[in-house]
């Protein structure tokens, strides 16, 4: 706005459900794009906000990322018995549960990815409060949910997910990009 105040509509950095990592990495990009003076400015921004994410890429492959930073909450719509496929919020409440915590619908759940492909689903996510030391977050999910973010915003320039991974990569990640291109 012409006051200098953001307004932010249909991002991730509105959802109440986005990581730290992923809201200050797409905030630092907004404000990236912000600063241009006039259209012709704005795209050359591009770069600059791509330069961002490969930036936060490599400090999650280097583990410098807290793993507080990449928790996720999610809103509990039923009790996590009623859950007929067993969706993150529902098992991390059911870890919760299973340690002699009170979780009911409405309440809201936190918890790691840790291996969202697990067919032990209890292995696919660890609920915040279980967290301990040791535990690892899924890097590739992690990595999935920022170039999604990013492509969310830079979508008005034809960039997807898939498109931003090849763009910033300057590693081997051929398993992402298998998955990125299923």
């Amino acid at each position: 706005m012409e006051n200098g105040k953001l307004k932010v509509r249909g991002l991730e950095v509105r959802r109440r459900d986005t990581p730290r990592f992923i809201y200050d990495t797409q905030m630092e990009m907004i404000k990236t794009l912000s600063s241009a003076n006039n259209s012709m400015d704005f795209m050359q921004k591009i770069p600059d906000t791509l330069q961002l994410i490969k930036e936060a890429r490599q400090r999650l492959l280097d583990g410098d990322v807290p793993v507080w930073d990449l928790v996720v909450t999610k809103h509990l719509s039923k009790n996590p018995g009623k859950y007929k496929q067993k969706v993150s919020q529902a098992i991390a409440a059911e870890q919760l549960t299973s340690e002699g915590a009170e979780v009911h619908a409405g309440k809201n759940v936190s918890f790691l990815l840790t291996n969202v492909k697990s067919k032990r689903y209890e292995r696919r996510v660890k609920a915040e409060q279980l967290i301990e030391k040791g535990v690892n977050a899924e890097t590739k999910q992690y990595l999935l949910l920022l170039y999604a973010s990013a492509a969310n915003l830079l979508s008005f320039a034809g960039y997807t997910a898939k498109s931003i991974h090849d763009s910033i990569r300057g590693y081997s990640d051929e398993n992402l990009t298998n998955y990125l291109t299923q």
